[in-house]
């Protein structure tokens, strides 16, 4: 069953870069003049060679003239058949360089039948999947809000010949992405900074994108999920901690609905007295969870003024507010919890800032860094500026360090692409892209700090990624950050949260939903039921309850039972992830929904099968890829499969069962 995702075709491909830098796939215009890979020209190239994680680095660099020197970046994955790219473009030289523009990564990839397989973003589009026959008509993606992953999503599965390759940009910026197919040949292009063209000056660099390629050789969809899930976790996904280890699943749980004070998406009713009873109701349960999650609205506003119910239009401080949390209180709580083995994660919004006059005039603020436009609501933070950069990452470290917080969460509530356009314009001609290359550039600086500082002290070492939910999932951002939540609406029903599951799971293996039910994305009370918490077993379990203010003691049987079975299930929850069901949408509830995650080692794993709500049948047949037995988790029957098959019963709609999964004797 451990399959060998190694392709040789992938490797070949590889080698021909090297041997022939000129054979990169990475083209550009420079000065009018246009460029493919490492162009020949009279200045010596240098070039060094590594291995670093399992990967084999290759970089190489060359001057195009005396203002502009090119570095490529090749990194190859020999275990899954993969390489990726980077480019970066540098002025060394004491005047402007000519216009750099059409930067854009490459491949003509020959074969038959070429299917595009991929899913499409959050909010608007809730990660609906699509399949696009390349023979009928050319397929285009273009995302220019700034947060990449919202509408569309830079992951692509192109099936061609008898294989495929899986293809992600990663840019936490603006993208593109065409596929076009002619006579046997599918040509690839992609983007970053849409419609980049600019001038250097002396001691100024930009980058392009990361652009990965996963080769494969079976033409399966199942295969390749796999194979690149297996690759993401292994090299794409960062560490647990100062260890190296691998993340391990966790759980968190928010308190701002166990206050009894108004509560506006967040931790905007928190307070110093708040925190202990609900954090020692917790420990009196005996309820093992992971992380106390600590949201929105514990600033002072910029103002100086405290809030009790607004949180959005106070941002930019990242100083504890002293009315709600005076004298080292919130210290107090971190400190609580980790005794009790509990830690913390804190939410942030540094890219957006509020009242530039009175951050200036109280926090130290430089309003030149407040990028604003008349008619745009949002004011964005110009961190591509080093010393706005400094002062940013400085005020979050700190908040972070005084308080022993381990898990930084970032958030992003705006859309940044206008913005960074407009202050392209008064940089003046020939500057279009360079405010998002050094912004974008600069935000994964800042990740890597913060990083760095929760290590220092025993904390994470990755970040929550938000944006207004599933804005920044890009490859890139990921190599730093995991989405705790896919979606803000996945805080909603739970036939959205399957549907979820069944798409998004395929891209990116660790993310999380909630343990609830509710109406309305803001709704403090709502269902948690088996049904809701069975759908809600991913790889971060996002506990949702009132603890303090409960009054109904069956409630912590429910939360014992759902947080004990996701204990034991959660091991396989990063392993091979097989849909056994057609995907439905947030609003079709009238059939079924399945998945099994299966340890290849071990032929081990867990089937999760669901009536949904509105179901008319009692019965679905399954095709798993293995012979098994699948042992009922609430009744203890077992079945067993015939040529992959099994037939389960359900006795009436909005059931869920756990199926335990082991090979056929």
């Amino acid at each position: 069953m451990i399959k060998d995702y190694c392709c040789a075709r992938a490797d070949e491909i590889y080698r021909g870069f090297i041997e022939d830098p000129s054979s990169i796939p990475i083209a550009f215009s420079y000065g009018g003049v246009k460029y493919c890979g490492i162009p020949a020209t009279p200045h010596r190239a240098e070039t060094k060679s590594y291995t670093e994680g399992g990967r084999e680095i290759y970089e190489i660099s060359t001057r195009i003239d005396t203002a502009l020197l090119l570095k490529i970046k090749c990194s190859s994955y020999p275990t899954h058949g993969g390489f990726e790219f980077t480019a970066v473009f540098e002025n060394d030289s004491d005047r402007d360089s000519e216009l750099i523009e059409n930067i854009e990564f490459f491949m003509e990839l020959r074969g038959k039948n070429p299917m595009l397989r991929g899913i499409l973003g959050d909010w608007v589009n809730q990660y609906s999947p699509y399949e696009k026959d390349l023979t009928v008509a050319p397929v285009f993606f273009e995302s220019n809000t700034g947060r990449p992953t919202h509408v569309q999503f830079p992951y692509f599965n192109l099936e061609y010949g008898d294989g495929g390759i899986m293809l992600a940009i990663g840019w936490a910026g603006t993208w593109s992405a065409g596929f076009e197919y002619s006579n046997g040949v599918t040509r690839y292009t992609a983007k970053t900074t849409n419609g980049i063209c600019t001038k250097l000056a002396p001691g100024e660099h930009i980058r392009s994108g990361l652009f990965t390629c996963i080769m494969y050789s079976v033409r399966d969809e199942s295969y390749a999920t796999n194979c690149w899930r297996d690759w993401f976790i292994k090299y794409n996904q960062p560490k647990q901690d100062a260890t190296g280890a691998d993340i391990a699943p966790f759980s968190c749980t928010c308190l701002a609905g166990d206050t009894g004070l108004p509560n506006v998406d967040g931790s905007i009713s928190e307070r110093y007295y708040t925190w202990r009873p609900s954090l020692q109701k917790i420990v009196d349960e005996k309820l093992a969870i992971d992380f106390r999650w600590f949201d929105a609205g514990w600033y002072i506003a910029p103002d100086m003024t405290s809030s009790d119910t607004e949180w959005w239009s106070k941002v930019g401080t990242w100083e504890l507010d002293p009315v709600k949390w005076p004298d080292g209180s919130f210290l107090e709580s971190t400190e609580f919890a980790r005794a009790h083995g509990m830690r913390t994660l804190m939410w942030f919004e540094p890219e957006r800032v509020t009242d530039p006059e009175s951050l200036a005039k109280n926090f130290g603020y430089n309003v030149n860094w407040a990028i604003q436009r008349e008619g745009v609501e949002a004011i964005s933070n110009n961190i591509g500026d080093p010393e706005c950069l400094k002062w940013t990452t400085d005020r979050i470290c700190q908040t972070l360090r005084d308080n022993k917080v381990e898990m930084y969460r970032e958030d992003n509530n705006c859309d940044p692409g206008e913005l960074w356009r407009y202050m392209d314009t008064l940089e003046g001609e020939g500057r279009r892209g360079i405010t998002e290359c050094k912004i974008v550039e600069a935000h994964y600086k800042m990740w890597d700090s913060i990083i760095a500082c929760t290590l220092s002290y025993g904390g994470c070492g990755f970040v929550d990624s938000c944006a207004s939910g599933g804005g920044r999932n890009d490859l890139e951002s990921l190599r730093r950050g995991i989405p705790l939540l896919r979606s803000d609406k996945d805080r909603t029903s739970t036939s959205l949260r399957l549907s979820m599951t069944s798409s998004f799971n395929r891209w990116i293996p660790f993310c999380g939903a909630t343990t609830n039910e509710r109406e309305e994305m803001l709704s403090n009370t709502g269902v948690s039921d088996i049904y809701t918490w069975r759908a809600s077993y991913l790889p971060c379990l996002n506990v949702s309850s009132k603890y303090a203010l409960e009054t109904d003691g069956s409630v912590f049987d429910m939360l014992r039972r759902g947080l004990n079975e996701w204990s034991k299930l959660n091991r396989f929850l990063l392993c091979e992830f097989y849909p056994l069901t057609p995907w439905h949408n947030e609003y079709d509830k009238s059939g079924f929904t399945a998945f099994l995650y299966l340890d290849p080692k071990t032929e081990e794993g867990i089937v999760l099968a669901f009536r949904r709500e509105e179901c008319k049948e009692d019965n679905i047949e399954l095709s798993l890829p293995l012979e098994a037995s699948l042992t009922d988790e609430d009744t203890g029957c077992v079945l067993s499969t015939k040529d992959g098959r099994v037939t389960l019963t359900f006795d009436c709609p909005r059931q869920a069962r756990l199926l335990w999964v082991k090979p056929a004797k």
